[in-house]
């Protein structure tokens, strides 16, 4: 009792700075005093004094040295685990079993917070063979597999304690046992097993003590896999001086947690081999994307999860949990996006919404998306304008004031047929209408239109008619107010012939048939000719064949034997074709003509006379020609032309034919395009991203051919039958033309997915990027040679009627020789992801900065307004793919061009090309050169390549090489007057000499000048004092 009393002065304290024990002096003197000389420590062992103490208090005081009156630096107990025990939680006696009994010692004291701690030591170092234990209550295991022990301890160096060389260790053994229950105080040395042998890093010595500093030494050792439901841990000493502080024991977990919306409850690692996999639940109001996991690793940590949770439609992520939408927000997918703010004219008044409602009066189609604002029908078309031709009228009228948002806007046109009196253009009077008869033709249809524009054709002569326009979104079926259209009510010229209505077969024999009919009840003026259209049964107007004839009779020749006809007769006059008759059925008569085998030599002789005076009178009609210099027409009043599938035959003329005016664009595609085999197509890589889908090189080997190069478009799956149709469209138009210096279509593959347009392999690729990667890298001939293929493919387009619209180097496609050939021909296609593009009016978007004045204006494209783009390219090419107008807005570029301004000619330029740009630049665009004036003009460059030598911005006037297209010379003249009087521009002339030009070197002196002062600031465009066309 005496030494707890002395033991109760000891006090521990926290210092959060030193985090060393420290030595109390006062108080250890104390102890020291009471039971010890007052000298030294010496006097324990001294051989010259007698001991003064038994050898029972020399072992207690030598442990007060050690252990009594301390004071430690305690850092506190790590937060990673759960504690199974912590000797610092105590507040009283632990009760831990020590054996023998004078082994280790339980010490009480405070820290600095006066809390109870509890301590053990042992200091008995004067003795041999130590071994003392000290014995820990059962400790459950709980969930743990794998334990951790933590112990904070001090210990004396054996070198500081004088004549214990022998005896003193400076170790302690850590041991446990593990039970399925509590043994109570049953205690087996050999039932224990050693966990380890515990050093420590920091021991104290005398000078310490003198210091008042003592080192607190920390260990951790890990123990498992445990299996049984408890353990003892034992400390077993052999003669070291050590103190016991703190013992911890505890297991690490994985604690709960949530990860991509998902929660993953405490999870204790399993052994340190091998990760747990715990599977996460969602949070409330989410759903799985993918089944969330994690894994726990033996440090009781989470590794990255895999999977995750998304909130459910009307709600959001907010704070790892799924709230719901605010009012005024919704969401109508799931995803772990924000809620978003409902969309112009829509609103949500409660919380949770998956869409906006709309305001009233607007309206949501069902194919919109929430994130779509509502919408309203379109308000009636404007404008309406009727242009009448005899029995067709073209009708054009203006967009909408109002398109309600949205950009679906068609239209529809109805026809009725009116009785009664109204003057033409107005939409009133005294009229009884009725529905048109269906022989009325519209061009393109009467239905679904996306232009504003329509033909009516085969109307009735004298007639009045009235045409509402009715302009259609894609909200107009759900607003309940009446159609809003546009009326026009004309009347059509008293001039087309009524039909033929009589027929008569005259004569028929195998190959041949001859037949008459009647003149038209009402011929409205002279008959001109007849038309007679005539096509086998079978083939359903597929392929047909025309004659014209001025009487009222005809016969067919080359008809097949025993073959039934259908034929159809319009009568012409000056004012155009009447209605076609009703179809008239005949038939040939049958092949009788045999050859029986007994006069089947006779017949052989007579067959082969016949064809040797054949051919003999084919050799005299071939001399005849060519000594006469003419030939022989068929008869003037007979003229036959041949269709094929609905269209026109005529040798040497190809015609375009646009694919949109098929009404299955599939028949369209059929006809012009090869049907390729999808095993033949090989794909090796993806190279870009085009509208419809992905742009991929790859290799095409058809069978008994060899394989070459292809670019392959696909069709993007998920496709509307809008965007195949306008993908396939495409091809319709690519297979219509065979030229060098345009594209070559090889085929389409529709019969299977994806769906495909294989064309030609074009290695360098677009020729703006191409020439911006070999800057300053050709020569002039070169670059003239590429703007002659660019210039020969438009000149072969513009002669099939085809305009381009979208001509700029960037669809201009290069191969590995340097030809250059024209390229994307969607007509269709709206340029919604083209930088280039800006909105026009009526909703499409054109390339403004490669476009003429008067299609961005008007859109009125034509071949003059894809000479205007081809001045564009042309200053491309020489500029080396620079952009046109640099980094101008395209509203300053409408403006400047507006006002006369042109670009400036490109560095070391010929002055000759920049004469044929600013030709190709004219406003009026009757004065821009043809393609077939520019493909002349450019042969006769590469023919003399010693022009291209004068630059623009040289003091040399170059030569305007569209004065006098018939010839390659232009004419001297004297002087500015001579020369404007042979162009024969007197206005030209009266301008130039009020401000003092008298000569062509004086003009054209001026026009370097002003090519020089804008070649120096480089990006400046230039415009003329005087402009000549």
């Amino acid at each position: 009792m005496g030494q707890k009393r002395q033991t109760s002065h000891c006090l521990f304290t926290i210092n959060k700075t030193l985090a060393l024990f420290q030595f109390n002096f006062s108080s250890g003197y104390l102890c020291w005093s009471q039971f010890c000389p007052t000298n030294s420590f010496d006097a324990l062992h001294s051989e010259t004094r007698k001991p003064t103490l038994s050898v029972g208090q020399r072992r207690i005081c030598a442990a007060r040295v050690c252990v009594c009156c301390w004071r430690f630096v305690i850092p506190p107990a790590g937060l990673d685990g759960v504690n199974l025990l912590d000797s610092k939680a105590s507040q009283g006696e632990l009760g831990w079993i020590s054996y023998p009994s004078h082994g280790w010692e339980e010490i009480s004291g405070v820290d600095e917070h006066y809390t109870p701690i509890r301590t053990f030591q042992v200091c008995n170092v004067m003795e041999y063979s130590q071994n003392n234990w000290l014995r820990t209550n059962w400790i459950p295991r709980q969930s743990a597999q794998k334990i951790y022990v933590e112990l904070k301890f001090t210990l004396r160096d054996c070198n500081s304690i004088p004549l214990v060389l022998g005896t003193c260790k400076e170790t302690f053994n850590l041991l446990y046992q593990e039970t399925d229950d509590d043994q109570g105080s049953h205690f087996r040395e050999h039932q224990y097993t050693k966990i380890d042998t515990i050093a420590a890093d920091e021991s104290f010595t005398q000078m310490d003590l003198g210091d008042r500093i003592l080192k607190l030494n920390t260990e951790v050792r890990e123990v498992g896999p445990m299996t049984k439901k408890g353990f003892y841990l034992a400390f077993q000493d052999v003669g070291a001086c050590v103190a016991l502080v703190s013992v911890r024991v505890y297991f690490k977990k994985c604690p709960h947690t949530v990860r991509n919306l998902a929660s993953f409850p405490d999870t204790v690692p399993m052994d340190s081999q091998s990760l747990v996999e715990v599977k996460g639940s969602c949070v409330n109001h989410s759903k799985e994307e993918e089944p969330p996991r994690m894994y726990c690793s033996t440090e009781g940590e989470w590794l990255v999860p895999i999977g995750k949770c998304l909130c459910n439609a009307g709600y959001e992520e907010r704070s790892n949990t799924c709230q719901m939408c605010r009012a005024g927000f919704y969401k109508s997918t799931v995803g772990n996006m924000e809620c978003s703010k409902c969309p112009p004219h829509s609103f949500s008044h409660h919380e949770g919404s998956l869409h906006c409602g709309c305001e009233k009066n607007y309206f949501r189609a069902e194919g919109d998306p929430a994130s779509m604002a509502c919408t309203r029908p379109p308000s009636a078309p404007r404008n309406v304008i009727s242009s009448i031709n005899e029995t067709s009228v073209i009708l054009d009228w203006s967009w909408p004031e109002d398109a309600g948002g949205r950009r679906d806007v068609t239209f529809n046109v109805l026809c009725k047929r009116c009785r009664g009196e109204a003057a033409n253009g107005s939409s009133g009077g005294n009229l009884r209408c009725e529905p048109c008869r269906s022989n009325v033709h519209f061009l393109p249809r009467a239905t679904g239109l996306h232009n504003t524009s329509v033909t009516v054709g085969d109307l009735l002569a004298h007639t009045n008619y009235t045409f509402e326009i009715e302009a259609l979104n894609g909200v107009s079926s759900l607003a309940p107010k009446m159609r809003q259209y546009a009326a026009v009510t004309i009347t059509t010229n008293q001039a087309a012939p009524s039909p033929v209505t009589v027929i008569r077969k005259e004569k028929t024999s195998r190959n041949s048939v001859s037949l008459s009919w009647q003149q038209p009840e009402r011929p409205n003026g002279i008959i001109l000719d007849y038309e007679i259209k005539y096509y086998e049964k079978e083939e359903q107007e597929t392929s047909y064949t025309i004659l014209r004839a001025r009487g009222c009779n005809v016969t067919l020749n080359g008809l097949k034997p025993n073959t039934a006809y259908l034929l159809q007769i319009r009568a012409r006059t000056a004012a155009g074709y009447g209605a076609s008759s009703p179809s008239f059925q005949f038939e040939t008569s049958p092949d009788s003509f045999s050859i029986s085998s007994e006069s089947s030599q006779v017949v052989l002789i007579a067959i082969s006379s016949a064809v040797a005076i054949i051919l003999l009178t084919v050799l005299l009609y071939v001399l005849i020609g060519r000594f006469c210099c003419h030939s022989k027409s068929k008869h003037p009043d007979e003229k036959r032309l041949h269709f094929g599938n609905g269209h026109l035959r005529l040798p040497g003329i190809r015609t375009y034919v646009d694919p949109h005016t098929y009404e299955d664009p599939s028949q369209a595609v059929h006809e012009f395009a090869k049907e390729l085999d999808a095993s033949c197509i090989a794909i090796d890589k993806v190279v870009g991203a085009g509208e419809f889908g992905e742009v991929c090189s790859g290799r095409l080997k058809m069978p008994s051919k060899k394989e070459i190069c292809v670019a392959i478009k696909t069709l993007k799956g998920g496709y509307t039958d809008k965007q195949r149709r306008d993908f396939l469209a495409e091809a319709s138009i690519m297979g219509q033309f065979d030229h060098p210096n345009i594209i070559r279509l090889e085929g389409v593959v529709t019969r299977s997915k994806p769906v495909m347009i294989v064309t030609e392999y074009m290695e360098n690729g677009s020729l703006d990027s191409f020439l911006r990667k070999h800057d300053a890298q050709f020569t002039g001939i070169q670059l003239v040679g590429m703007l002659r293929g660019i210039a020969s493919g438009m000149k072969y387009l513009s002669d099939m009627g085809y305009v381009h619209r979208d001509l700029a180097a960037r669809n201009i496609l290069v191969n590995s020789n340097l030809v250059c050939k024209v390229s994307d021909f969607g007509l269709s296609r709206v340029l919604e992801d083209d930088p280039e593009a800006a909105y026009t009016t009526r909703g499409g978007k054109i390339p403004i900065r490669w476009t003429a004045p008067e299609a961005i204006a008007y859109r009125k494209f034509t071949s003059a307004s894809d000479a205007w783009s081809y001045g564009i390219v042309l200053w491309e090419v020489m500029s080396y793919g620079e952009r046109p107008y640099w980094e101008m807005s395209n509203q300053d570029v409408i403006k400047a061009v507006e006002e006369g301004y042109r670009l400036p000619p490109p560095m070391d330029c010929p002055a000759t090309l920049y004469q044929l740009m600013l030709d190709c630049w004219q406003k009026e665009r009757n004065n821009r050169p043809k393609f077939e004036q520019i493909v002349s003009i450019l042969d006769k460059l590469i023919r003399n390549p010693s022009s291209l030598k004068i630059t623009a911005n040289t003091t040399s006037r170059p030569a305007n090489l569209l004065l006098d297209r018939s010839s390659s010379e232009v004419p001297a003249m004297g002087t500015l007057g001579d020369w404007m009087d042979g162009m024969r521009t007197l206005p030209c002339k009266e301008a130039f000499s009020g401000v003092s030009y008298s000569s062509c070197d004086t003009l054209h002196s001026r026009y370097c000048e002003a090519l020089n002062r804008g070649k120096k600031r480089q990006k400046t465009i230039w415009k003329p004092n005087v402009e000549i066309s």
